[in-house]
């Protein structure tokens, strides 16, 4: 099985790094091929806990290639700083590969993306603020700038003053800002060039010739379904496609080539930033999943919004992606409770909605049914096999598969790197 997407099957946040983790070892390449240090995983190995942002999880993986594919916007800043401070606490970092065709986010995209969230005031979507957005715009109006733009100083030059000839006009005139200068933008970017110059090639073609050796190929989205610039929970979504389909389109590889899509799912939910999400919860069980399972952004810090596991969303993401298996993480957390609510339906102007309704306005409005399971007590945290686990987790484990729409593959039961139950064999 040589091409494997991993997903996030909520809002994000579900855990990827622990599930590219659980394949290490058997894979090749770890491909990112949507959004930008807007996200991040943390992924602990012994004692040793590491926040990555912008590049994939495999950099910490001996032997495993890390790309950053077509579908990424890139701030190089960032990205050095990442890789900086990976090479301080000894991971090789020198086998890093990014695309050519990858967009860069510049300082205007920075600048643009702040101003224009605060001008929206009650209307804000809930960006992070780091020009993820507006390079996606620019991207899509034909005006972006891309890594391979940096190697010559006339196109990039000619591509910054198109850019900003509109943003400035903004700045100034709308947001009453001072103008972005090109030059700035551009020594900026130039400084960057000799460095990159290794890490820039057609990295479609480096994963063509992987895969026609056979060779394992790991595509590890960004962000999640929900937020999904065309199947998420528009406007409150990124602005790329976290679905599997967009491994395809943001790497360069053939949809035909994808023989598995891995779900991650938290065992309940949460979402960060604006939105609907109809089990959130505002009482001391929100209080008590966001502290148990340290419930705050990786790259944000940003507390998240808690609630019940949503049954119809696992649905909607399992036929989105073309689920062929779920990773549950964070079973642990819920150790505990007495009984454990788990939405199977929802109700919308007193109808019950076994689906996610197709209208925003519905979903917004929509109210949980909920199903209550039997909690446990025991610890978890050194289950490694589901007979380990005690009967009432396994249950839970038994009645959420059974409402997801796939096998529930392996199950996260606390945050080091082998606190994991394999139930079946994510490559089989």
């Amino acid at each position: 099985m040589p091409a494997v997407v991993i997903i996030g099957a909520q809002w994000g946040d579900e855990g990827k790094g622990k599930a590219t983790d659980l394949l290490a070892g058997r894979i090749d390449y770890v491909v990112k091929f949507n959004g930008g240090n807007n996200a991040g995983h943390t992924v602990v190995v012994g004692d040793e806990k590491y926040a990555l942002h912008l590049l994939p999880s495999g950099i910490l993986t001996e032997g495993v290639t890390p790309v950053i594919a077509n579908g990424v916007v890139v701030d190089i800043e960032v990205l050095f700083g990442e890789l900086d401070a990976l090479s301080a606490r000894g991971v090789d970092v020198s086998k890093l590969l990014i695309s050519a065709n990858a967009h860069v986010i510049t300082g205007y995209h920075r600048t643009m993306d702040k101003v224009t969230e605060r001008f929206l005031g009650k209307r804000q979507i809930g960006t992070t603020g780091r020009g993820i957005g507006p390079a996606y715009a620019d991207k899509i109006n034909r005006i972006g700038i891309r890594m391979q733009d940096l190697f010559d100083e006339n196109i990039l030059r000619q591509k910054v003053e198109g850019a900003l000839n509109v943003k400035n006009h903004l700045l100034v005139k709308v947001y009453n800002r001072r103008a972005i200068g090109v030059d700035e933008i551009v020594d900026e970017l130039l400084g960057y060039a000799d460095r990159l110059r290794p890490m820039v090639v057609d990295t479609g073609l480096v994963l063509h010739q992987a895969l026609e050796r056979g060779e394992t190929v790991l595509f590890e989205g960004g962000q999640a379904t929900m937020l999904d610039v065309d199947h998420g929970t528009y406007p409150f979504v990124t602005s790329s496609n976290a679905t599997a389909g967009g491994a395809a389109t943001g790497s360069g590889i053939g949809p035909n080539r994808i023989d598995r899509v891995i779900g991650i799912v938290k065992a309940y939910t949460t979402r960060v930033g604006s939105g609907p999400f109809p089990t959130e919860l505002f009482d001391e069980s929100g209080e008590f999943l966001r502290k148990t399972g340290f419930e705050f952004g990786t790259t944000t810090g940003r507390p998240r919004r808690c609630g019940w596991y949503d049954a119809p969303i696992a649905r909607y993401t399992a036929r989105v992606n073309g689920v062929t298996d779920f990773v549950m993480t964070k079973l642990d957390v819920l150790t505990g409770l007495e009984s454990i609510p788990v939405c199977v339906a929802y109700e919308v102007d007193g109808v019950r909605v076994d689906e996610v309704p197709v209208s925003q306005s519905d979903f917004h409005h929509a109210t949980p049914i909920y199903e209550n399971l039997p909690g446990w007590s025991e610890d978890i945290t050194g289950a490694r096999t589901f007979d380990d686990l005690p009967k009432n987790a396994q249950d839970y484990v038994l009645a959420i598969e059974a409402m997801s729409g796939a096998r529930i593959s392996a199950i996260g039961v606390g945050p080091g790197r082998d606190a994991i139950v394999v139930r079946h064999d994510l490559l089989d």
